[in-house]
């Protein structure tokens, strides 16, 4: 009798040898955190001007807008060597 599951969708990709000594990082740099903080500000401000209907359409939109800026500026601080692995990040000794 085998120990792994058969049953469900899936479950050839449960069976498959999956590589744990691989390091994920998880996005843990200055650029993921700056990106989930002013996209948590938008979607803050999108998610009350909702809340509040139709008057607020305006603040809704300023919430979107705000999250694409904090897109842009996640794709520019990893640009710039600040995302995981970047150059910025790594210590050189000194």
């Amino acid at each position: 009798m085998s120990n792994r599951s058969t049953s469900g969708a899936g479950s050839a990709a449960a069976t498959e040898d999956i590589d744990h000594s691989v390091e994920l990082g998880h996005g843990n740099s200055p650029a993921a955190w700056t990106t989930v903080a002013i996209m948590l500000v938008g979607a803050a401000i999108a998610c009350i001007a909702f809340a509040l209907g139709s008057a607020a359409t305006v603040l809704f939109i300023i919430g979107v807008v705000i999250m694409i800026i904090g897109l842009g500026v996640g794709y520019g601080l990893r640009a710039a060597g600040y995302g995981v692995g970047g150059h910025k990040l790594k210590s050189d000794g000194h």
